[in-house]
């Protein structure tokens, strides 16, 4: 079985242009670093091409070995191309359990197919980061930060659940003291209007807004009925058949002489009937009665 086999054809499409992409991510400093490093590690001479390399997988075998002794227990000889993508699988495995996260860590294919050079390029830098995590002498990657793990004891974090957190906002040092259950009247008053505190529950609260030194005195309970009257109209204190002001002002206008609601009203125009007395005593006209 060839290496011509495992190569895939050129690219075209959205497939060209996801390569092209990827491609121009790959750096060729970090290749040189990695080169400088693996070789130093190893021993070995890479090549000209580094990912050619690479693509037999026993460099990077004997790296991890280097790095963490027995981590691959057998380095199969690059005869055939599956002795080769053994090989890769047992480096991605070393690296697994060495501590590489398996977000960072490149697939097979990615270097024996040459279809992700970055992605290996990636996992190599994630590799040297690792290194130099767990103390190696590496010169490049960055160290990651050690687990910090904090224990509080009960009655300090008991504590906690007294204090409002900054995430919701500085009261700047207002506190709820005086505040009565919700949905419960309040007595407040403003001093600036020269009220005295109020003693009843008919004061509006200044939570609603300030209503002026105003009151609801004399206010009846939802749903009854209010005698109000205009004294401008001239009104004499209204009764019951007085439509509310408001409803809207009627002008003096009242409901006396009202039916209940259905009955029949007896309406008439003087210009048409003689009076009142026209009708009979049952409501009806006394000319169409008598014919």
């Amino acid at each position: 079985m060839s290496n011509a086999h495992f190569n895939r054809g050129p690219a075209y499409g959205l497939s060209a242009e996801v390569k092209n992409k990827l491609a121009q991510k790959y750096d060729p400093q970090r290749e040189q670093e990695l080169r400088a490093w693996i070789e130093g590690t190893t021993g070995r001479r890479i090549g000209d091409s580094f990912m050619d390399g690479l693509k037999d997988g026993v460099i990077l075998c004997e790296l991890i070995n280097k790095l963490q002794p027995g981590s691959v227990q057998k380095v199969n000889e690059p005869v055939q191309n599956w002795h080769k993508l053994e090989n890769i699988g047992n480096f991605l495995r070393a690296i697994t359990r060495y501590g590489v996260k398996p977000h960072d860590i490149f697939e097979a294919n990615d270097l024996f197919e040459n279809t992700n050079h970055t992605q290996v390029q990636s996992t190599l830098i994630a590799l040297a980061s690792q290194a130099k995590t767990k103390g190696n002498n590496v010169g490049l990657g960055v160290k990651y930060a050690e687990k910090q793990q904090r224990r509080f004891h009960p009655e300090k974090l008991r504590e906690g659940r007294n204090i409002i957190g900054l995430q919701m906002g500085t009261n700047k040092f207002a506190s709820q003291q005086g505040m009565t259950a919700y949905g419960t009247r309040r007595h407040l008053y403003d001093p600036k209007l020269g009220t005295d505190q109020p003693l009843d529950q008919a004061t509006i609260s200044l939570q609603m807004g300030t209503n002026k030194g105003a009151s609801q005195a004399g206010m009846t309970a939802p749903g009854t009925k209010r005698q109000i009257f205009e004294p401008a109209l001239g009104m004499e204190h209204c009764d019951t058949l007085t439509i509310g002001l408001q409803m809207g002002s009627n002008k003096g206008a009242s409901q006396q002489g009202m039916t209940v609601y259905g009955l029949p009203r007896q309406v008439y125009d003087p210009k048409y009937c003689g009076g009142p007395e026209l009708l009979g005593e049952d409501g009806l006209d006394g000319l169409y009665n008598s014919q």
